[in-house]
């Protein structure tokens, strides 16, 4: 989760969002170069006299900076494209949960078993325990297993939510009436907080989500003590 200053993304714990903070870091190399050369030109246009008549009607700088862009943009959108098919891409995953948003809280039901349903509420902050979060915990954590791909379907009983783990780069609207998926898979165990990213009413503050990824072993223990 994110620190105090903290500037940057989170740390990666999907293999999805370690693409996208590399294609972060790709696209603003770009830009810096871009800025740079910018800022160098008018730089220079406003601190010397000199000028060049050859550049007043040259076909050669005109080819150049209508083909130059359009080699940016291709350098842009081939990486973004792999890694849109790679979101959108589903391979036979292991468990199914489905997430259900309402006016303010989550439910969330795991299809493979048959009675395994509970809602999860944010915990008053005058109810946390020393070494708990302010307007994160929750009472019901959503357990899964750790280095298996999970499929997770969304939707929404009342009003537009946003399902949303930063840490996954994970974002997926609820909406009413439509079954919207998206795939996680998390390479290490831990605690990973996320928030309803749609404004959704008045106590759109107050809808967090806690994901907690254990060992498949854990997870057996843990699902067979809630059937």
């Amino acid at each position: 989760m994110p620190y105090s200053t903290q500037l940057g993304f989170q740390d990666a714990t999907s293999p999805i969002m370690e693409e996208l903070l590399h294609f972060h870091d790709h696209t603003l190399m770009i830009v810096f170069l871009i800025s740079t050369l910018v800022l160098y030109i008018i730089s220079a246009m406003l601190s010397t006299k000199l000028s060049n008549i050859r550049a007043l009607d040259a076909q050669g700088v005109e080819t150049i900076w209508t083909i130059l862009p359009a080699m940016i943009l291709i350098l842009i959108a081939l990486p973004s494209l792999r890694i849109l098919y790679m979101m959108d891409e589903i391979n036979d995953p292991s468990l199914t949960v489905k997430t259900i948003g309402h006016q303010w809280y989550w439910s969330y039901e795991y299809t493979d078993y048959e009675d395994l349903t509970f809602d999860s509420y944010m915990i008053p902050t005058e109810e946390l325990k020393p070494g708990e979060l302010r307007l994160l915990e929750v009472d019901n954590r959503v357990v899964l297993p750790m280095e298996m791909p999970v499929r997770m379907l969304i939707s929404s009983e009342d009003v537009l939510h946003s399902w949303t783990i930063p840490s996954l780069g994970l974002k997926t609207d609820a909406i009413p009436g439509r079954l919207n998926q998206a795939t996680l898979m998390s390479t290490r165990p831990g605690l990973f907080y996320g928030q309803c990213s749609e404004i959704c009413g008045s106590n759109h503050s107050f809808m967090p989500i806690v994901l907690e990824m254990v060992s498949l072993k854990t997870f057996e223990n843990w699902s067979s003590s809630m059937l």
